[in-house]
């Protein structure tokens, strides 16, 4: 078994193992971080829920335009995208020494902001790098690949946050820990490359004309669209976990928990995506995801979060690199960049109105509210999927 799955990894190109684990290093900086703010804006700083929700939507929000403007610029650029990646890479590490230091949620939220701004300059550069250096029949296997690896760090960091927190430590100390491994994903970046220029004759030809994007991406750019605007920021989630009745250290485990599975399915799910209609593993992660969030909404206690979190991350796995690799079959090779950006700027827009619209209704009308929002476009993105399949 070790041996198929090594030679599984040795099929896959360098830049897609060298960016799998620039992934890793980030994710565990990122989400040794992430399970954390929320709390230390709602614990240490005493910032209401409402604050929360306009923190993530404003972040999101002010970076939507260079999600899509950052793949544009790549193609524009002859697919030269690695100095995006670095760029993106290098002002997240920045802006977590920001959060780290924050006496006020104003603070966070400028933290907050440099991170969005960071991964939407290095997103659809990455994504369309990865595509770049793959051939067409291993996209499944190496963007799941990319989410394991990524996730695997998402699986460390809130595991070294329990352990930090167990030992005493501030939650504010938790963040500064945080930054080191942030930097160390500027140093593994050292090992990523641009395709030979040979391989980018078709990018060279394209300079990122959206009029030549496909139906077929735009309907399923539409699809996705109109799932993500019920797909609230995860703080929500662990918002909810606590008000359930878990204590601090507890959401951060169950958090840890949802991430496990999500990095343990990612790469076979990929690769599944790539022997079976990427479809109908899409068609099953919705499912995954409108059920789980009508289990958050109505949870009878503190003990149902640890299978909702559980099967979440089959949710996630089933969708996060399959969906990327769904959006390169329907592609042109010219454009790869242009279309993640507009796939990245749509979604990221979608989550700047979903995570708002869950911070009021959290406030407002109930803390389930959120969920049975994300579950009913979670449905209606679901009776959709079939409309990608009949475009051309």
């Amino acid at each position: 078994m070790l041996g198929r799955v090594l030679a599984a990894q040795r099929r896959l190109p360098a830049n897609v193992r060298a960016l799998s684990w620039v992934s890793f290093a980030n994710d565990l900086a990122s989400e040794l971080a992430y399970p954390v703010v929320p709390l230390f804006l709602t614990v240490t700083l005493g910032a209401p829920a409402t604050v929360i929700g306009v923190i993530e939507g404003i972040a999101e929000g002010i970076a939507v335009g260079l999600r899509g403007v950052s793949g544009w610029l790549s193609d524009r650029a002859g697919a030269r995208r690695t100095r995006w990646v670095v760029a993106g890479y290098a002002i997240s590490a920045g802006a977590r020494v920001v959060i780290a230091a924050a006496w006020a949620w104003g603070v966070v939220l400028v933290g907050r902001v440099t991170d969005r701004l960071g991964k939407a300059a290095r997103t659809a550069p990455r994504d369309a790098l990865i595509r770049d250096s793959t051939d067409a029949r291993l996209r499944g296997s190496a963007f799941g690949y990319h989410r394991a690896l990524d996730t695997a760090g998402a699986v460390v960091g809130p595991l070294v946050a329990v352990a930090l927190l167990a030992a005493g430590v501030s939650l504010r100390t938790v963040l500064i820990v945080a930054i080191t491994p942030g930097l160390l994903t500027l140093v593994l970046l050292r090992a990523v490359r641009d395709p030979p220029r040979e391989q980018q004759t078709a990018a060279l030809r394209g300079k990122g004309d959206v009029r030549g994007l496909p139906r077929a991406f735009w309907f399923a750019v539409g699809v996705w669209t109109l799932f993500s605007l019920g797909n609230s920021s995860d703080v929500f989630l662990i918002l909810r976990s606590h008000e359930l009745g878990l204590s601090s250290t507890l959401v951060i485990l169950a958090y840890a928990t949802y991430n496990i599975v999500y990095s343990g399915l990612s790469w076979p799910l990929g690769s599944l995506s790539d022997r079976v209609s990427r479809t109908l593993v899409l068609g099953g992660g919705l499912a995954v995801f409108a059920l789980v969030y009508l289990g958050f909404a109505a949870a009878p206690g503190a003990w149902a979060v640890w299978p909702l979190f559980a099967v979440y991350g089959a949710y996630i796995a089933a969708t996060d690199g399959v969906a990327r690799a769904w959006i390169a079959d329907r592609t042109p090779d010219r454009l790869a960049g242009t279309a993640y950006g507009l796939f990245s700027a749509a979604t990221g827009g979608s989550l700047l109105a979903a995570s708002v619209a869950a911070g009021l209704l959290w406030s407002h009308v109930d803390p389930s509210a959120p969920f049975y929002l994300g579950a009913a476009s979670a449905a209606a993105a679901l009776l959709a999927l079939p409309l990608v399949g009949s475009a051309r």
